[in-house]
């Protein structure tokens, strides 16, 4: 259990990390937006990645 754990940890970093390595100036630009999209557009972006999340994992296991 707390090697799965330890591992999808791992995974969010590295799959966090590639948009900024990979292409920075995007990412500026994406979170430079991000700054300016109302409170309930960022809480329901995500609640939506948080339910695919939970989908992707209630299928996969």
């Amino acid at each position: 259990m707390e090697t799965a754990l330890l591992t999808a940890i791992a995974l969010v970093f590295i799959f966090e990390g590639l948009l900024p390595f990979l292409f920075p100036k995007f990412w500026q630009k994406i979170m430079s937006h991000a700054t300016q999209l109302p409170e309930n557009h960022l809480r329901l972006t995500g609640l939506s990645s948080v339910v695919i999340g939970l989908i992707i994992l209630w299928l996969w296991a």
